[in-house]
């Protein structure tokens, strides 16, 4: 038997199409919206990854052994970071101060609001949202690069603001991501413990110091610094030298006893940025005072490979000791 179906009439070609329901129109469009939201967010994550892949080696090879997210948002911290020590060293001239204060402003106003049409300042602002990053950190920070603008010498007061600001706050800003890289928004944000803030702080602090014997020649003679207090610009005594590596190592210390507070994969990455930091802090012990303004001393890429192995093997070898498990932190 044959079945005969209706057919509609054919609808002229300038008629209007029918419209779609509104549920549909809505769900098509909130679709949409969460596309370009998440395009933006990963197209600015990667650009904190370029900025961190172009400017630091130690850096990332730790980074590289954090979980995907803690990974991603160590990159944001850091993007921040550089940018604002390229306004200061970089760029420099009497605009600098302007543009600092226009980044400050960016940051502020993206850690209020969530968005930002800086890419690396909507990176941070978005991890800094989530893992509890506030202008209790941004705001000693940028001032310290706001020093940096017009400080050259230091006194010992002076010395300790500005390392607390420019160093010890991005420690802080770390063990925050460590703590809460996975947190989802809505759940309460783990706050680093005094130990853990302690170690930090001291890990930014020794960064920074040995950052600051490796740059002696460049911070003298290109920008005009002298960091450590009571120093003359590029040139240390063998007293001087003694007294800031006998600091450093105070620090490194702090922040070594700290690693087993460490939850999961950070513990492993500190660990291997720290020995990496400690490789070239016996470099530049080994440079006679006067000569550490000679050339700067860098770390060779196999035996930084070298290095790292080593810190992880070391690691894991200790959390077995004692009966840990490796977390995804």
């Amino acid at each position: 038997m044959v079945v005969e179906h209706a057919h509609e009439p054919a609808r002229r070609p300038d008629a209007p199409r029918p419209a779609a329901p509104a549920g549909a129109r809505d769900a098509f469009a909130g679709a949409a919206h969460d596309r370009s939201v998440r395009l933006y967010d990963t197209t600015a994550a990667r650009t904190s990854a370029l900025v961190l892949g172009a400017y630091s080696t130690s850096f990332g090879w730790g980074s590289r052994l954090l979980g995907r997210r803690a990974h991603r948002d160590i990159e944001a911290v850091y993007g921040l970071v550089r940018l604002a020590d390229e306004v200061v060293d970089t760029f420099g001239g009497p605009g600098a101060a302007q543009e600092l204060d226009e980044l400050e402003a960016q940051t502020v106003r993206a850690l209020r609001t969530g968005y930002s049409t800086n890419l690396v300042v909507h990176a941070f602002a978005r991890t800094a949202r989530r893992t509890g990053i506030t202008t209790a950190e941004t705001a000693p920070f940028f001032a310290s690069m706001r020093a940096d603008l017009h400080a050259t010498v230091h006194d010992r007061e002076s010395f300790e603001q500005y390392v607390y600001g420019s160093a010890e706050v991005v420690g802080l800003m770390c063990v925050r991501v460590f703590l809460n890289a996975d947190r989802i928004p809505g759940e309460p944000l783990v706050e680093p413990d005094p130990q853990q803030v302690a170690g930090a702080r001291a890990l930014g602090a020794a960064f920074q110091k040995i950052n600051f014997l490796r740059d002696l020649g460049v911070d003298a003679h290109e920008l005009g610094r002298a960091y450590f207090p009571g120093t003359e610009r590029g040139r240390l005594t063998e007293e001087q030298r003694a007294q800031v590596l006998d600091e450093i190592g105070r620090d490194v210390a702090v922040a070594r006893a700290a690693l087993p507070r460490l939850p999961g994969r950070s513990r492993y990455a500190v660990a291997a940025t720290l020995a990496l930091y400690d490789r070239l802090l016996a470099d530049l012990a080994a440079q006679p005072a006067d000569r550490l303004t000679a050339a700067r001393v860098r770390v060779p890429g196999p035996v930084k490979v070298r290095v790292v192995a080593g810190a992880v093997g070391r690691q894991w070898w200790a959390r077995r000791r004692a009966g840990g498990r490796d977390g995804q932190a």
